[in-house]
């Protein structure tokens, strides 16, 4: 724990981590301190806003993401990837490889972001999808408790800060219910039998579909379902697209090759 909240306490060595474990075992009532802000670069010129908890925060969300995801890796649907444990982004190109086979009917893909995740989920619905949690006062007054930037306070009116450890978890409660609302169906084996296919890993989704109609109904399905949870999509990162043009997705680039129009692969967009 190298980086300190705005409380500006470290645990670091060996006998101030044995006091912390002293401290969390014992109940004392505890208000979440403001996260501080830390913007981080990226690579299109702009800056990604984390908010770093403090120590105690920190640990505290750990033990309350402990006893929620469990429940919740139950009911999340089985092509969401992001932020899940025993799952990578690699698992979700694997995904799309297999839909991407030239004897599937789904040629046409909805590549899409969500615009600003993280930081303008409404806290009414996603309190409303945890439901009767025992610690939901707690994840409430984390989502309440605001953020420090330059040693100004600023009130968190929606959004779960990116930095928190229980934050990917939150996102992923707020974005379940997405194959529902698209009309995903599969069969008793788990295979895909509708006319339609989503792979998110995290705010990031390809919907898979089998005609280019088709592909921009899903687009408005999708805006209206994001709407309800506070949340838009990015026309700029957003396009449809024809399997044999290729889309990118999770730094991978999916494309016909040139002498083989029907067969597709997944090749890397990285560069070493």
């Amino acid at each position: 724990m190298n980086t300190p909240g705005v409380d500006k306490l470290l645990v670091l060595t060996p006998e101030a981590r044995g006091v912390l474990v002293d401290v969390l075992g014992k109940f004392i009532p505890w208000k979440p301190l403001p996260s501080k802000r830390v913007e981080i670069p990226k690579p299109n010129g702009k800056k990604r806003p984390l908010g770093i908890p403090s120590i105690i925060d920190r640990c505290l969300q750990a033990i309350v993401k402990n006893a929620l995801e469990p429940s919740w890796e139950a009911l999340f649907e089985g092509t969401s990837y992001g932020f899940r444990p025993g799952r990578s982004a690699h698992d979700a190109i694997e995904k799309i490889y297999g839909i991407c086979r030239p004897n599937k009917r789904k040629k046409w893909v909805v590549d899409a972001d969500i615009q600003g995740c993280f930081d303008n989920i409404d806290h009414d619905h996603l309190m409303k999808s945890i439901g009767n949690f025992p610690a939901r006062k707690l994840i409430y007054q984390w989502l309440k408790a605001g953020v420090m930037d330059k040693g100004v306070f600023h009130e968190t009116v929606n959004g779960t800060p990116q930095g928190g450890i229980v934050s990917p978890l939150l996102a992923n409660i707020a974005l379940h219910g997405m194959e529902q609302a698209l009309g995903v169906k599969y069969d008793y084996r788990g295979q895909s039998i509708g006319k339609r296919i989503v792979v998110r890993y995290a705010d990031d989704f390809c919907v898979f579909c089998e005609t280019e109609k088709d592909a921009f109904q899903c687009v408005e399905v999708v805006k209206g379902w994001l709407a309800q949870r506070g949340l838009n999509i990015s026309d700029e990162k957003t396009s449809i697209k024809h399997l044999a043009n290729g889309f990118d997705f999770l730094g991978f680039n999916g494309m016909a090759l040139p002498r083989f129009q029907h067969c597709y692969r997944m090749e890397t967009t990285h560069k070493a």
